[in-house]
Protein backbone atom coordinates (compact mmCIF):
# COMPACT_ATOMS: atom_id res chain seq x y z
CA UNK A 1 0.00 0.00 0.00
CA UNK A 2 1.37 3.55 -0.82
CA UNK A 3 1.10 6.10 1.76
CA UNK A 4 1.27 9.65 2.12
CA UNK A 5 2.51 11.86 4.97
CA UNK A 6 0.71 15.42 6.63
CA UNK A 7 3.49 17.58 7.87
CA UNK A 8 2.46 20.82 9.83
CA UNK A 9 5.36 22.71 11.42
CA UNK A 10 4.98 25.03 14.53
CA UNK A 11 7.95 27.59 15.21
CA UNK A 12 9.74 29.64 17.10
CA UNK A 13 11.53 32.67 16.46
CA UNK A 14 13.83 34.74 18.73
CA UNK A 15 12.93 38.28 18.24
CA UNK A 16 16.01 40.60 18.33
CA UNK A 17 15.11 43.10 21.20
CA UNK A 18 17.43 44.36 23.91
CA UNK A 19 14.99 43.57 26.95
CA UNK A 20 12.42 40.55 27.45
CA UNK A 21 9.29 40.57 26.18
CA UNK A 22 7.51 41.24 29.82
CA UNK A 23 10.71 43.06 31.57
CA UNK A 24 13.78 44.78 31.13
CA UNK A 25 16.25 42.07 31.88
CA UNK A 26 18.91 41.38 28.60
CA UNK A 27 18.52 38.97 25.87
CA UNK A 28 22.37 39.08 25.26
CA UNK A 29 23.24 35.07 24.59
CA UNK A 30 26.01 33.35 26.30
CA UNK A 31 26.15 35.43 29.49
CA UNK A 32 26.65 33.22 32.67
CA UNK A 33 23.50 31.20 34.05
CA UNK A 34 21.04 32.65 36.01
CA UNK A 35 22.56 36.16 36.04
CA UNK A 36 19.62 37.88 33.49
CA UNK A 37 16.96 37.52 35.65
CA UNK A 38 14.73 39.24 37.74
CA UNK A 39 11.18 39.25 39.87
CA UNK A 40 9.01 39.69 36.59
CA UNK A 41 10.65 37.11 34.19
CA UNK A 42 10.72 34.45 37.33
CA UNK A 43 7.12 35.19 38.72
CA UNK A 44 7.68 36.24 41.48
CA UNK A 45 4.38 37.20 43.81
CA UNK A 46 3.38 41.13 43.55
CA UNK A 47 5.27 41.32 40.52
CA UNK A 48 3.06 43.12 37.19
CA UNK A 49 4.72 42.43 33.48
CA UNK A 50 4.33 44.87 30.74
CA UNK A 51 4.43 44.12 26.77
CA UNK A 52 7.76 45.19 24.88
CA UNK A 53 6.33 47.20 22.08
CA UNK A 54 9.48 46.42 20.08
CA UNK A 55 8.87 42.96 20.40
CA UNK A 56 5.12 43.63 19.31
CA UNK A 57 6.39 45.63 16.07
CA UNK A 58 8.57 42.64 15.31
CA UNK A 59 5.56 40.04 15.17
CA UNK A 60 3.21 42.31 13.16
CA UNK A 61 6.41 42.72 10.44
CA UNK A 62 6.60 39.20 10.21
CA UNK A 63 2.49 38.64 9.88
CA UNK A 64 2.71 41.17 7.08
CA UNK A 65 5.94 39.71 5.27
CA UNK A 66 3.60 36.39 4.74
CA UNK A 67 1.06 38.43 4.08
CA UNK A 68 -1.45 37.50 7.30
CA UNK A 69 -4.31 39.64 8.83
CA UNK A 70 -3.14 41.26 11.90
CA UNK A 71 -6.20 40.97 14.58
CA UNK A 72 -6.85 44.82 15.80
CA UNK A 73 -7.43 42.83 19.35
CA UNK A 74 -5.33 40.16 20.63
CA UNK A 75 -5.08 38.21 24.38
CA UNK A 76 -2.45 37.10 25.96
CA UNK A 77 -3.22 33.65 28.07
CA UNK A 78 -1.71 31.59 30.66
CA UNK A 79 -0.59 27.96 29.14
CA UNK A 80 -0.12 26.06 32.48
CA UNK A 81 2.60 23.60 32.88
CA UNK A 82 5.39 21.86 35.12
CA UNK A 83 8.50 21.86 33.95
CA UNK A 84 11.55 22.61 36.03
CA UNK A 85 12.74 25.68 33.68
CA UNK A 86 9.36 27.26 33.75
CA UNK A 87 9.68 28.92 37.72
CA UNK A 88 6.25 30.42 37.11
CA UNK A 89 4.54 27.22 36.41
CA UNK A 90 2.77 28.17 33.59
CA UNK A 91 4.16 30.33 30.16
CA UNK A 92 2.57 33.44 29.02
CA UNK A 93 1.62 32.84 25.38
CA UNK A 94 -1.51 33.49 22.92
CA UNK A 95 -4.74 31.46 22.24
CA UNK A 96 -8.09 32.01 21.59
CA UNK A 97 -7.10 35.16 20.09
CA UNK A 98 -3.73 35.59 18.42
CA UNK A 99 -1.72 38.29 16.99
CA UNK A 100 -2.90 37.07 13.61
CA UNK A 101 -4.14 34.76 11.36
CA UNK A 102 -3.58 33.33 7.68
CA UNK A 103 -0.30 34.82 5.56
CA UNK A 104 2.03 32.04 3.60
CA UNK A 105 5.31 30.99 2.56
CA UNK A 106 5.99 30.02 -0.88
CA UNK A 107 8.65 27.14 -1.99
CA UNK A 108 9.95 26.06 -5.22
CA UNK A 109 9.53 22.45 -5.71
CA UNK A 110 10.67 20.87 -9.01
CA UNK A 111 10.48 23.83 -10.67
CA UNK A 112 6.47 24.01 -9.63
CA UNK A 113 5.52 26.79 -6.66
CA UNK A 114 4.13 25.71 -3.65
CA UNK A 115 2.12 27.92 -1.09
CA UNK A 116 2.04 26.74 2.54
CA UNK A 117 -0.60 28.18 4.45
CA UNK A 118 0.07 29.96 8.12
CA UNK A 119 -2.61 28.70 10.34
CA UNK A 120 -1.89 32.15 12.72
CA UNK A 121 1.16 33.31 14.29
CA UNK A 122 1.44 35.02 18.14
CA UNK A 123 3.26 36.39 20.79
CA UNK A 124 4.73 34.56 23.82
CA UNK A 125 7.87 34.11 26.11
CA UNK A 126 10.69 31.43 26.21
CA UNK A 127 10.85 29.11 29.31
CA UNK A 128 14.02 28.37 30.75
CA UNK A 129 16.67 25.65 29.54
CA UNK A 130 17.57 22.76 31.37
CA UNK A 131 21.26 21.49 31.03
CA UNK A 132 21.92 18.03 31.25
CA UNK A 133 25.27 16.44 31.25
CA UNK A 134 26.93 14.90 28.72
CA UNK A 135 28.12 12.46 30.50
CA UNK A 136 25.67 9.40 31.02
CA UNK A 137 27.14 8.63 34.68
CA UNK A 138 26.00 12.00 36.12
CA UNK A 139 22.72 12.16 36.90
CA UNK A 140 22.25 15.86 37.68
CA UNK A 141 20.63 18.87 35.85
CA UNK A 142 21.13 21.90 36.16
CA UNK A 143 18.56 24.63 35.23
CA UNK A 144 19.25 28.36 33.69
CA UNK A 145 16.47 30.83 33.77
CA UNK A 146 18.03 33.73 31.20
CA UNK A 147 15.98 32.80 29.03
CA UNK A 148 12.79 33.07 31.10
CA UNK A 149 10.84 35.96 29.01
CA UNK A 150 12.72 35.48 26.18
CA UNK A 151 10.28 36.96 23.38
CA UNK A 152 9.41 34.85 20.48
CA UNK A 153 7.10 34.59 18.11
CA UNK A 154 5.36 31.00 17.42
CA UNK A 155 4.80 30.85 13.64
CA UNK A 156 2.09 28.32 13.19
CA UNK A 157 1.68 26.43 9.48
CA UNK A 158 -1.70 24.67 8.35
CA UNK A 159 -0.99 20.83 7.64
CA UNK A 160 0.16 21.46 3.87
CA UNK A 161 3.77 19.68 3.97
CA UNK A 162 3.40 16.80 1.86
CA UNK A 163 7.55 15.59 2.60
CA UNK A 164 10.82 16.20 4.91
CA UNK A 165 12.39 18.02 1.57
CA UNK A 166 9.30 20.43 1.44
CA UNK A 167 9.99 21.11 5.38
CA UNK A 168 13.43 21.63 4.57
CA UNK A 169 12.57 24.85 2.04
CA UNK A 170 9.91 25.88 3.93
CA UNK A 171 11.71 26.38 6.86
CA UNK A 172 14.79 28.09 4.61
CA UNK A 173 12.58 30.19 3.59
CA UNK A 174 10.58 31.34 6.72
CA UNK A 175 13.97 31.74 8.32
CA UNK A 176 15.54 33.92 5.33
CA UNK A 177 12.43 36.20 5.59
CA UNK A 178 13.01 36.67 9.55
CA UNK A 179 16.36 37.51 8.95
CA UNK A 180 15.54 40.15 6.31
CA UNK A 181 12.95 41.95 8.37
CA UNK A 182 15.98 41.95 10.69
CA UNK A 183 14.08 40.82 13.51
CA UNK A 184 15.34 36.80 14.24
CA UNK A 185 18.94 35.53 13.91
CA UNK A 186 17.98 32.38 12.63
CA UNK A 187 20.67 30.84 14.61
CA UNK A 188 19.61 27.23 15.76
CA UNK A 189 22.97 26.87 17.33
CA UNK A 190 21.69 29.68 20.00
CA UNK A 191 18.30 28.83 20.27
CA UNK A 192 17.07 31.65 18.35
CA UNK A 193 15.01 29.67 15.61
CA UNK A 194 13.42 26.35 16.81
CA UNK A 195 10.98 23.67 15.10
CA UNK A 196 8.64 21.25 16.53
CA UNK A 197 7.00 19.05 13.76
CA UNK A 198 3.58 17.18 13.62
CA UNK A 199 3.49 14.42 11.56
CA UNK A 200 0.97 11.67 10.53
CA UNK A 201 0.30 8.93 7.61
CA UNK A 202 -2.31 7.40 5.48
CA UNK A 203 -2.91 5.34 2.94
CA UNK A 204 -3.14 7.34 -0.60
CA UNK A 205 -6.43 8.27 -1.31
CA UNK A 206 -8.05 8.45 1.93
CA UNK A 207 -9.29 11.76 3.17
CA UNK A 208 -9.01 11.35 6.87
CA UNK A 209 -6.08 12.33 8.48
CA UNK A 210 -4.31 9.56 10.48
CA UNK A 211 -3.12 10.08 14.37
CA UNK A 212 -0.05 12.56 14.28
CA UNK A 213 3.12 12.57 16.53
CA UNK A 214 5.10 15.48 17.41
CA UNK A 215 8.68 15.37 17.23
CA UNK A 216 10.98 17.60 19.41
CA UNK A 217 14.67 18.35 19.83
CA UNK A 218 15.77 19.15 16.05
CA UNK A 219 18.29 21.22 16.40
CA UNK A 220 19.25 21.60 12.40
CA UNK A 221 16.94 21.88 9.14
CA UNK A 222 18.82 18.98 8.28
CA UNK A 223 18.42 17.48 11.46
CA UNK A 224 14.27 18.10 10.73
CA UNK A 225 14.30 16.65 7.23
CA UNK A 226 15.98 13.58 8.83
CA UNK A 227 13.53 13.24 11.73
CA UNK A 228 10.94 13.70 9.80
CA UNK A 229 11.82 10.75 7.31
CA UNK A 230 12.44 8.45 10.49
CA UNK A 231 9.26 9.20 11.91
CA UNK A 232 7.45 8.61 8.88
CA UNK A 233 8.90 5.46 8.19
CA UNK A 234 7.67 4.32 11.51
CA UNK A 235 4.46 5.15 11.08
CA UNK A 236 4.33 3.14 8.11
CA UNK A 237 5.64 0.22 9.80
CA UNK A 238 3.44 0.15 11.98
CA UNK A 239 0.36 0.52 9.78
CA UNK A 240 1.84 -2.32 7.89
CA UNK A 241 2.14 -4.60 11.00
CA UNK A 242 -1.83 -3.74 11.59
CA UNK A 243 -0.51 -1.35 14.72
CA UNK A 244 -2.04 1.32 15.79
CA UNK A 245 0.30 4.52 16.05
CA UNK A 246 0.01 6.13 19.17
CA UNK A 247 -0.53 10.13 19.48
CA UNK A 248 2.57 11.10 21.36
CA UNK A 249 5.31 13.74 21.38
CA UNK A 250 9.05 12.08 20.18
CA UNK A 251 12.21 13.76 21.08
CA UNK A 252 14.88 13.29 18.05
CA UNK A 253 18.07 11.98 18.90
CA UNK A 254 20.91 13.74 16.58
CA UNK A 255 23.58 11.41 17.27
CA UNK A 256 21.64 8.00 17.41
CA UNK A 257 19.19 9.17 14.23
CA UNK A 258 16.54 7.89 16.23
CA UNK A 259 13.37 9.12 17.88
CA UNK A 260 11.93 8.33 21.61
CA UNK A 261 9.18 8.90 23.49
CA UNK A 262 9.18 11.89 25.51
CA UNK A 263 5.22 11.85 26.89
CA UNK A 264 1.89 11.11 25.75
CA UNK A 265 1.06 13.91 23.35
CA UNK A 266 -1.24 16.87 25.10
CA UNK A 267 -4.06 18.28 23.92
CA UNK A 268 -4.85 22.05 24.45
CA UNK A 269 -7.24 21.62 27.10
CA UNK A 270 -4.15 19.99 29.10
CA UNK A 271 -2.72 23.46 29.14
CA UNK A 272 -6.00 24.64 31.11
CA UNK A 273 -5.49 27.81 29.21
CA UNK A 274 -7.11 31.14 30.51
CA UNK A 275 -6.90 34.93 30.31
CA UNK A 276 -3.68 36.39 31.72
CA UNK A 277 -5.21 38.56 34.48
CA UNK A 278 -2.20 40.90 34.30
CA UNK A 279 -1.64 42.20 30.90
CA UNK A 280 -4.52 44.27 29.06
CA UNK A 281 -6.13 43.54 25.55
CA UNK A 282 -3.37 44.16 22.47
CA UNK A 283 -4.98 46.58 20.63
CA UNK A 284 -3.10 47.53 17.49
CA UNK A 285 -4.61 50.29 15.18
CA UNK A 286 -4.74 50.38 11.49
CA UNK A 287 -2.33 53.67 11.48
CA UNK A 288 0.48 51.13 13.51
CA UNK A 289 0.17 48.66 10.83
CA UNK A 290 0.48 51.22 7.77
CA UNK A 291 3.51 52.73 9.92
CA UNK A 292 5.03 49.43 10.05
CA UNK A 293 4.40 48.08 6.57
CA UNK A 294 5.82 51.67 5.51
CA UNK A 295 9.16 50.53 7.14
CA UNK A 296 9.20 47.08 5.50
CA UNK A 297 12.69 46.44 3.49
CA UNK A 298 12.83 44.83 0.40
CA UNK A 299 12.12 41.02 0.77
CA UNK A 300 13.83 38.30 -0.49
CA UNK A 301 11.49 37.11 -3.46
CA UNK A 302 11.05 41.36 -4.13
CA UNK A 303 15.09 41.64 -4.56
CA UNK A 304 15.63 38.08 -6.52
CA UNK A 305 13.06 39.35 -9.14
CA UNK A 306 14.96 42.72 -9.07
CA UNK A 307 18.18 41.08 -9.54
CA UNK A 308 17.08 39.49 -12.79
CA UNK A 309 15.54 42.83 -14.48
CA UNK A 310 18.40 44.87 -13.14
CA UNK A 311 21.07 42.91 -13.57
CA UNK A 312 19.95 40.64 -16.14
CA UNK A 313 21.71 37.27 -14.54
CA UNK A 314 19.36 34.17 -14.18
CA UNK A 315 16.71 33.22 -12.07
CA UNK A 316 18.74 30.68 -10.71
CA UNK A 317 21.80 33.12 -10.16
CA UNK A 318 19.43 35.73 -8.30
CA UNK A 319 17.95 32.93 -6.03
CA UNK A 320 21.27 31.89 -4.78
CA UNK A 321 23.06 35.87 -4.36
CA UNK A 322 19.86 36.64 -2.44
CA UNK A 323 19.67 33.70 -0.39
CA UNK A 324 21.05 35.93 2.62
CA UNK A 325 20.53 39.86 2.48
CA UNK A 326 24.29 39.68 3.41
CA UNK A 327 25.48 37.83 0.45
CA UNK A 328 22.80 40.23 -1.59
CA UNK A 329 24.73 43.42 -0.33
CA UNK A 330 28.06 41.86 -0.83
CA UNK A 331 27.03 41.31 -4.87
CA UNK A 332 25.19 44.63 -5.17
CA UNK A 333 28.24 46.25 -3.84
CA UNK A 334 30.73 44.40 -6.31
CA UNK A 335 28.55 45.31 -9.35
CA UNK A 336 28.89 49.49 -7.95
CA UNK A 337 32.68 49.01 -8.83
CA UNK A 338 32.58 46.39 -11.53
CA UNK A 339 29.81 46.51 -14.10
CA UNK A 340 29.95 43.14 -15.95
CA UNK A 341 27.60 41.69 -13.61
CA UNK A 342 27.45 37.82 -15.29
CA UNK A 343 31.22 38.04 -14.34
CA UNK A 344 30.68 39.06 -10.78
CA UNK A 345 27.45 36.43 -9.92
CA UNK A 346 29.84 33.54 -11.52
CA UNK A 347 33.05 34.84 -9.52
CA UNK A 348 30.45 34.83 -6.35
CA UNK A 349 28.64 32.31 -6.42
CA UNK A 350 31.93 29.94 -6.88
CA UNK A 351 34.99 30.96 -5.59
CA UNK A 352 33.59 33.23 -2.70
CA UNK A 353 31.20 31.16 -1.62
CA UNK A 354 33.29 28.16 -1.97
CA UNK A 355 35.75 29.68 0.00
CA UNK A 356 32.79 30.23 2.60
CA UNK A 357 32.00 27.13 2.89
CA UNK A 358 35.28 25.91 3.59
CA UNK A 359 36.10 28.02 6.11
CA UNK A 360 32.79 27.83 7.72
CA UNK A 361 32.16 31.82 7.86
CA UNK A 362 29.38 33.87 6.82
CA UNK A 363 29.94 36.75 4.11
CA UNK A 364 30.07 39.28 7.43
CA UNK A 365 33.59 37.63 8.04
CA UNK A 366 35.15 37.39 4.84
CA UNK A 367 38.83 39.44 4.23
CA UNK A 368 37.96 40.20 0.36
CA UNK A 369 35.87 43.43 0.22
CA UNK A 370 33.86 44.18 -2.67
CA UNK A 371 36.34 46.56 -4.03
CA UNK A 372 39.21 43.95 -3.93
CA UNK A 373 37.51 41.21 -5.86
CA UNK A 374 36.52 43.79 -8.14
CA UNK A 375 39.69 45.13 -8.49
CA UNK A 376 40.72 41.76 -9.43
CA UNK A 377 38.09 41.01 -12.06
CA UNK A 378 39.49 44.36 -13.53
CA UNK A 379 42.79 43.33 -13.93
CA UNK A 380 41.33 39.80 -16.34
CA UNK A 381 39.56 42.33 -18.38
CA UNK A 382 42.54 44.65 -18.62
CA UNK A 383 44.42 41.21 -19.49
CA UNK A 384 47.11 41.67 -17.31
CA UNK A 385 46.04 38.22 -15.49
CA UNK A 386 44.60 35.34 -16.49
CA UNK A 387 41.16 33.51 -15.06
CA UNK A 388 43.34 31.00 -14.36
CA UNK A 389 46.17 33.23 -12.77
CA UNK A 390 43.10 35.15 -11.33
CA UNK A 391 41.78 32.08 -9.22
CA UNK A 392 44.99 31.56 -7.94
CA UNK A 393 45.74 34.89 -6.96
CA UNK A 394 42.02 35.09 -5.28
CA UNK A 395 43.40 32.02 -2.95
CA UNK A 396 46.25 34.01 -1.78
CA UNK A 397 44.37 36.80 -0.71
CA UNK A 398 42.06 35.06 1.05
CA UNK A 399 44.93 33.69 3.43
CA UNK A 400 46.74 36.96 3.58
CA UNK A 401 44.45 39.77 3.10
CA UNK A 402 46.79 41.62 0.60
CA UNK A 403 45.37 43.15 -2.56
CA UNK A 404 45.80 41.22 -6.36
CA UNK A 405 47.93 44.15 -7.37
CA UNK A 406 50.39 43.24 -4.28
CA UNK A 407 50.31 39.86 -4.63
CA UNK A 408 51.06 40.09 -8.75
CA UNK A 409 54.23 42.63 -8.26
CA UNK A 410 55.39 40.78 -5.47
CA UNK A 411 55.64 36.98 -7.58
CA UNK A 412 55.61 39.04 -11.20
CA UNK A 413 52.39 37.17 -12.14
CA UNK A 414 51.31 39.91 -14.64
CA UNK A 415 50.63 38.81 -18.50
CA UNK A 416 52.83 39.25 -21.13
CA UNK A 417 50.98 41.71 -23.52
CA UNK A 418 54.10 42.68 -25.47
CA UNK A 419 53.34 41.88 -28.75
CA UNK A 420 56.93 42.24 -30.19
CA UNK A 421 58.09 40.26 -27.11
CA UNK A 422 55.68 37.54 -28.34
CA UNK A 423 56.39 37.35 -31.76
CA UNK A 424 60.01 36.71 -30.94
CA UNK A 425 58.59 33.94 -28.25
CA UNK A 426 56.76 32.23 -31.33
CA UNK A 427 59.30 32.98 -33.92
CA UNK A 428 61.20 30.09 -31.42
CA UNK A 429 58.56 27.90 -31.12
CA UNK A 430 58.14 27.81 -34.71
CA UNK A 431 61.89 27.18 -35.95
CA UNK A 432 62.50 24.33 -33.17
CA UNK A 433 59.29 22.45 -34.51
CA UNK A 434 59.79 22.66 -38.57
CA UNK A 435 58.20 19.03 -38.78
CA UNK A 436 54.94 20.43 -37.30
CA UNK A 437 54.93 23.85 -39.13
CA UNK A 438 54.46 21.89 -41.83
CA UNK A 439 52.23 19.47 -40.66
CA UNK A 440 49.65 22.95 -40.47
CA UNK A 441 50.49 24.56 -43.57
CA UNK A 442 49.37 21.00 -44.82
CA UNK A 443 45.92 21.54 -43.47
CA UNK A 444 46.41 20.06 -40.03
CA UNK A 445 45.30 22.96 -38.03
CA UNK A 446 44.55 21.15 -34.94
CA UNK A 447 48.48 21.56 -34.06
CA UNK A 448 47.86 25.38 -33.33
CA UNK A 449 47.31 23.96 -29.69
CA UNK A 450 50.30 22.69 -29.36
CA UNK A 451 52.08 25.81 -30.56
CA UNK A 452 50.15 27.57 -28.13
CA UNK A 453 51.39 25.03 -24.86
CA UNK A 454 54.88 25.47 -26.17
CA UNK A 455 54.43 29.39 -25.77
CA UNK A 456 52.74 28.93 -22.46
CA UNK A 457 55.36 26.63 -21.48
CA UNK A 458 57.93 28.92 -22.32
CA UNK A 459 56.45 32.05 -21.00
CA UNK A 460 55.38 30.48 -17.58
CA UNK A 461 51.70 30.63 -18.18
CA UNK A 462 52.17 34.47 -18.44
CA UNK A 463 51.93 34.86 -21.64
CA UNK A 464 48.50 36.34 -23.05
CA UNK A 465 46.19 33.37 -24.48
CA UNK A 466 44.18 35.49 -26.99
CA UNK A 467 47.29 37.59 -28.24
CA UNK A 468 49.30 34.55 -28.57
CA UNK A 469 46.56 32.88 -30.90
CA UNK A 470 46.53 35.74 -32.50
CA UNK A 471 50.31 36.33 -33.09
CA UNK A 472 50.59 32.06 -34.34
CA UNK A 473 47.83 32.10 -37.22
CA UNK A 474 49.33 35.22 -38.38
CA UNK A 475 52.83 34.06 -38.27
CA UNK A 476 52.25 30.49 -39.82
CA UNK A 477 50.04 31.98 -42.28
CA UNK A 478 53.17 34.07 -43.21
CA UNK A 479 54.72 30.67 -43.61
CA UNK A 480 52.74 29.32 -46.16
CA UNK A 481 52.91 32.19 -47.91
CA UNK A 482 56.68 31.53 -47.97
CA UNK A 483 56.39 27.89 -48.75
Amino acid sequence: MEYESIIGLEVHAQLLTESKIFCGCSTIFGSPPNTQTCPVCLGLPGVLPVINRKAVEHGIKTVLAVGGKVHAESIFARKNYFYPDLPKGYQISQYEKPLSTGGFIEIDTDSVKKKIKINRIHLEEDAGKSMHPDDESDDETSVDMNRCGIPLIEIVSEPDIASPEEAYLYLTKLRQILQYLGICSGNMEEGALRCDANVSVRPMGVEKFGINTEVKNMNSFRGVEKALSYEIERQIEILEKGGTVVKETLLWDEKKQISSVMRTKEESHDYRYFPEPDLVTLAVSEEWIDQIKRSLPELPEQKKQRFVTQYEIPEYDAGVLTSSKELADYYEECVKYHPESKMVSNWVMGEVLRELKERKIGIKNFKIAPTDLTDLLRLIDEGIISGKMAKEIFAEMTETGKSASEIISEKGLAQITDEEELSRIVEEVLTDNPENVKMYRAGKEKLLGFFVGQVMKRTEGKANPKLVNEVLKAKLSENRDEK
